[in-house]
């Protein structure tokens, strides 16, 4: 049993910035994969037309809302196994990941459900031209009727994540992002023999993809992971585990869908100008991953060490580990300032871009890029709430930028009847938001503070 303890022993022992490193290096490794597969992925499909790439934008708000409704579940679980072994609670964290197990079977139907019923008056409800509609619609259906793979996926990495197997968890995302790569030429352009499906070949790339990774990481868990063993018994609906999940992930699966909203009325707001503003947008969103997927790997490192250490009672590991965070968060968001601002028209370029593509595009990403400078403290800030019981902070932050900033303020710029005034609002919502955040954390760690000096640490057996 001592042996099968020693990674998430570690969150408690091991020095805190080697920790979070060693936890989130393999994940930003594997969200890296996740970025670039997002960005081939627009490649081929901009090869193809850019009403193509349009469509993909159009699409983008709900696929965000079905990935949201999983990773803000997996954080709840996350954080819940993570305390559990933190109490030295065996029982308790194969509950939870039982309850995982039916959670995302739950989620798989209510977004088939919308798949199926939601997906073509949603797409109708962002433009008017009517070849951009199919390929969206197209693209979507199948992505969120196949979406059982990606919850699954999203759960047993998660699982993998709470014990210290971040490295298991990194190939289970890799090896689906790679067969999605190499999958997406044969079913876009028809290789092989294999007819030529456009979008729809993209989405089809996405699911098996998905389904690769489940089948590779329930291999992963069920061998390597003996630490937090599934039993059959177990993967079936807790109320009371059901209600502590949802406690934690729900203010993240809500962050998510308010930013879902947000990207649906900017791609309105854009698409009043033109749809290649559409396009651009959608571009910005592929390119700006490659900064912010390594800033989540390592909120997702941060989250399970700050549980494990809340609950063996250790604050002063928990205010390292935030330093540490906010540290290698910034590295990252000042690298992708750097590149947006020096070589805009490289990054678009591999867009196969037309011009009126690039006059809107290289101003579009040198004025969104100044939010950069804030939003890796922001990102860290909300992710250390979550962990300590503060969700509810980062869903307020989440809704001042998006709601009560962003959108009020891309709106105002829109009436200007330059598209290119609208890009403004994003460094101008960042900074409300940087206050916002720092308000809450600081109150988060107040909070911390009065709880945990009722008692002593636990220490590690």
């Amino acid at each position: 049993m001592a042996a099968q303890r020693i990674d998430s022993r570690r969150m408690g022992e091991m020095p805190e910035g080697k920790l979070l490193l060693t936890m989130a290096v393999p994940m930003i490794l594997s969200m890296l994969v996740q970025a670039l597969y997002n960005v081939v992925d627009s490649i081929y499909v901009a090869r193809v037309s850019e009403d193509c790439l349009s469509a993909l934008s159009l699409a983008f708000p709900a696929q965000n809302i079905m990935i949201g409704l999983g990773t803000g579940t997996g954080v709840g679980v996350s954080t819940l196994v993570s305390r559990a072994l933190g109490r030295r609670d065996q029982d308790e964290a194969s509950r939870v990941a039982g309850t995982a197990i039916f959670l995302s079977v739950c989620c798989w139907v209510l977004i088939a459900l919308f798949g199926v019923f939601g997906a073509g008056a949603f797409i109708r409800s962002q433009t008017n031209v009517e070849s951009i509609r199919q390929y969206a619609d197209s693209y979507l259906r199948i992505v969120t009727v196949a979406s059982l793979f990606v919850y699954l996926e999203i759960c047993v990495e998660r699982l993998l994540q709470s014990t210290g197997m971040t490295k298991l968890s990194m190939w289970t995302q890799m090896i689906g992002a790679v067969t999605n790569i190499i999958l997406d030429p044969f079913f876009i352009y028809g290789w092989a023999g294999l007819p030529a499906m456009g979008t729809a070949g993209a989405a089809v790339a996405t699911v098996i993809g998905q389904a690769v990774g489940a089948a590779v990481g329930f291999l992963f868990h069920v061998r390597l992971n003996r630490e937090l063993p599934i039993q059959l018994k177990d993967i079936r609906p807790y109320g009371r585990i059901i209600s502590s999940v949802y406690s934690i992930g729900f203010p993240s699966i809500l962050m998510m869908c308010i930013g879902s909203l947000t990207n649906y009325l900017m791609n309105i707001i854009l698409g009043a100008f033109t749809s290649t503003a559409v396009a651009v947008y959608g571009v910005y969103f592929k390119i700006q991953s490659f900064f912010f997927m390594p800033v989540f790997g390592i909120n997702n490192g941060l989250i399970p060490i700050i549980g494990y250490n809340y609950g063996a009672r250790k604050k002063e590991r928990i205010y390292r580990t935030i330093r540490y965070g906010v540290l290698y968060a910034c590295c990252f968001m000042f690298l992708g300032l750097a590149l947006f601002q020096l070589i805009p028209q490289v990054l678009l370029g591999v867009f196969s871009p037309s011009e009126a593509m690039l006059s809107i595009g290289v101003p579009a990403l040198r004025r969104i890029s100044l939010s950069f400078l804030f939003a890796g403290f922001c990102i860290v800030a909300g992710s250390t709430c979550q962990a300590l019981d503060r969700s509810i902070n980062s869903l307020f932050v989440s809704i001042l930028r998006q709601v009560v900033a962003l959108i009020p303020a891309a709106w105002l710029l829109s009436k200007t009847g330059d598209v290119n005034m609208v890009w403004w609002s994003f460094p101008i919502a960042e900074i409300m938001s940087l206050a916002a955040s720092a308000f809450f954390l600081r109150s988060a760690l107040k909070g911390m503070e009065k709880t945990l000096s009722d008692g002593p640490a636990v220490e590690n057996p």
